[in-house]
């Protein structure tokens, strides 16, 4: 499969497909979205934002989660509230999420199968990583949209001005629904 995109991209690149998307690297909205990188959302989220190429940084994550306060969720929205302009975040769940429900337990015969021994699971346990906590997911995906959420606002290195909501979008329609505190 890499093999056929690249050389789907030498034609792009050839033909000037490119021009179309051309844009600074600052986003024209001032917004970041959060969200899971469900592939029904690749086009569905930015097409029921109304959101073209340009007007938002889009960060994605299994589950659309920042599961810590110091996790590469939240070191890109930093960066992008400090070296991008962004002023407003939207965390933006979706239905049918595979995150929910999501286990380190369900992964371990998994990874079992395809080599992982119980060996490197037990050195990267003791090196200080909580295979539980790093592969959860969540069980109720408005609770997960407001701890994202809450994390994200209370976080000491943003600012108090910056805008922070979230949202459940419905994964096959695009509706969204607001998730309050």
């Amino acid at each position: 499969m890499i093999d056929k995109i690249i050389a789907f991209n030498k034609e792009f690149v050839a033909n000037k497909g490119y021009e179309r998307f051309l844009t600074s690297k600052y986003p024209d909205k001032k917004l970041a979205v959060l969200s899971c990188m469900d592939t029904r959302l690749t086009e569905l989220l930015p097409a029921a934002l109304g959101l073209k190429n340009g007007d938002a940084k889009i960060i994605k994550n299994a589950g659309g989660l920042v599961i810590a306060p110091f996790d590469s969720a939240m070191r890109s929205l930093i960066v992008a509230i400090y070296e991008l302009g962004v002023e407003e975040i939207m965390v933006v769940a979706h239905s049918g999420c595979g995150a929910c429900h999501m286990s380190y337990s369900h992964f371990h015969d998994m990874m079992l199968e395809r080599g992982v021994t119980d060996q490197t699971l037990d050195t990267i346990r003791k090196c200080g990583v909580d295979l539980d906590t790093w592969l959860e997911g969540f069980k109720d995906t408005p609770e997960s949209v407001k701890r994202t959420v809450s994390t994200i606002t209370t976080h000491p290195l943003v600012p108090r001005d910056i805008v922070v909501r979230g949202f459940i979008i419905d994964s096959e329609t695009g509706a969204l629904e607001e998730i309050f505190p």
